[in-house]
């Protein structure tokens, strides 16, 4: 496809910003392809797709289309395409960055993929397995498990995010050291343009050097490019045993010691290694005080959450975490450790780790960054980032937690006790630049695993100016130069104004 001038493109984005006529002849002819059943219209029916969790972008839509087969995506994207008719494709509407859902001003069409939910083939002697976009994830995890293979992205919202969505956001999770994040679990997509083009990249192959690997420019994507209906994704043999240790440490060096050590002991066994400061257990024990009790003896300024697994047996997988542990005794790089008893208390760990996400909401307003640095940097990064904020403001209470192994922090903050919410919001401007600078002195990523929607739009703008931007803008025209795709998200429309 040829791209258009930047003239032509400014005069369809006018199109899209407002100007189509979504009348009730073509509203009639969008429900007619998935069925008056599969169209929603109330606004109690479409309120769940066009609010995100945080509540912090609502909007409008005058229509939620939920297709059933690709084919019907196809002729929703071709009618839209016709009419500059803006779509936003939906998966379970878990992002975090403002990135799946309609704007304020009621006049994008939502596509739900939902329906779309189908797991069209497991090849365990492969390892691979074939999913529609609509898959919710904890489902693939099971269809793995059935044929005693591991689908190994496990993240918070397992339970009700689908399988677009990781794929257009990226998706990351507690198992990325082991096994890499969604674009390292991806052989192949089955994608519909915005033009209502079927690519079929469903290929299985692990090798193919043909040409430009187009399924990449999909993969954090965040639907602003097409939309993603099915995927080709690897599994992998299931770990004969696993280990698992709630351990304190003094400070993050002593657990970059630890990371090491283990790393050193496990190879690729090691396959969990969670970082987390004081303050979000505190919420944690305060707020899920019913469901979580602290398995160590008395308070630590910082805690590791390991898992250690073994292709061997479960007695294996206990070996080198308990030797490990005991050295990193000796070598007094740990305070306390709580071994996991049994499976029952591996998956106690594994909820706390996802309660710390949680259990931040009841302590008033949050500022939030999804940040990435080089490993060796996270204790250089935690240092001079906590300096940094209080400098904005000293009784900010600091909430940090991630995943250490493959350097991604979530490095959030927290109101001051007492304070009234907007009055902590009405720092976030100056929270996110002391903290992006402090990130750009490390050579690190804003958004390490949540993508950048609506939330870091203007600062992605700014972080990649020059080359890089030019080469995502120009993609962009060349895919979508009608401007339909999920607009306003991630690519500022005014970059693609600009002449």
């Amino acid at each position: 496809m040829t791209a258009p001038s930047t003239l032509t493109y400014v005069r369809l984005m006018d199109v899209e910003l407002g100007k189509p006529n979504l009348d009730a002849d073509l509203m009639a002819q969008f429900i007619a392809i998935v069925g008056e059943r599969a169209a929603l219209r109330d606004p109690s029916d479409t309120a769940p797709h066009t609010q995100e969790p945080r509540g912090l972008w609502p909007g409008q839509t005058p229509l939620v289309l939920k297709p059933a087969t690709t084919a019907q995506v196809s002729a929703i994207m071709a009618l839209a395409h016709q009419h500059g008719i803006a779509i936003v494709p939906q998966g379970g509407n878990t992002g975090l960055v403002g990135g799946s859902t309609p704007s304020a001003d009621g006049k994008q069409i939502v596509l739900s993929l939902s329906r779309m939910n189908a797991v069209r083939d497991v090849d365990p002697l492969g390892n691979t397995i074939i999913v529609e976009a609509g898959c919710v994830l904890e489902n693939v995890q099971r269809a793995a498990d059935g044929v005693n293979r591991l689908f190994p992205l496990r993240i918070g919202s397992q339970g009700s995010c689908q399988i677009g969505g990781n794929i257009a956001s990226n998706a990351g999770g507690t198992g990325v050291l082991a096994y890499g994040n969604m674009r390292d679990l991806v052989l192949g997509l089955e994608v519909v343009l915005p033009d209502g083009r079927i690519w079929n990249g469903l290929n299985r192959l692990k090798k193919n050097n043909t040409g430009y690997d187009l399924k990449h420019l999909f993969i954090a994507g965040e639907g602003t490019l097409g939309v993603v209906t099915a995927a080709v994704l690897k599994l992998f043999p299931k770990p004969k045993g696993t280990a698992m240790a709630l351990v304190g440490v003094a400070d993050p060096q002593a657990a970059m010691a630890l990371f090491s050590r283990l790393r050193d002991s496990a190879g690729h066994g090691l396959t969990a290694f969670e970082l987390s400061g004081r303050k979000p257990f505190e919420f944690l024990y305060r707020h899920f005080a019913d469901k979580h009790r602290d398995p160590l003896v008395g308070a630590h300024a910082w805690y590791c959450l390991i898992e250690v697994s073994s292709q061997r047996d479960q007695a294996d997988a206990e070996t080198v975490l308990t030797t490990a542990l005991e050295a990193a005794f000796e070598a007094g790089e740990v305070e306390d450790a709580a071994p996991a008893a049994n499976l029952a208390q591996q998956a106690e760990f594994w909820l706390m780790r996802e309660n710390l996400s949680w259990a931040q909401k009841p302590e008033g307003a949050s500022i939030k960054h999804d940040i990435s640095v080089p490993v060796t940097a996270i204790p250089s990064f935690i240092a001079q980032a906590e300096q940094a904020v209080l400098a904005v403001e000293p009784e900010t209470r600091i909430v940090c937690f991630g995943h250490m192994g493959d350097g991604n922090l979530h490095y959030n903050l927290s109101q001051p006790e007492g304070w009234e919410p907007q009055r902590f919001r009405d720092l976030e401007h100056r929270f996110h630049e002391a903290v992006y600078a402090v990130i750009a002195d490390h050579d690190g990523s804003i958004s390490a695993e949540h993508g950048i929607g609506r939330m870091k739009m203007k600062a992605i703008a700014t972080l990649k100016a020059g080359t890089e931007m030019d080469m995502m803008v120009a993609i962009k025209r060349a895919l979508d130069p009608h401007g339909i795709m999920n607009p306003g998200k991630l690519i500022d429309p005014d970059l693609l104004d600009r002449s």
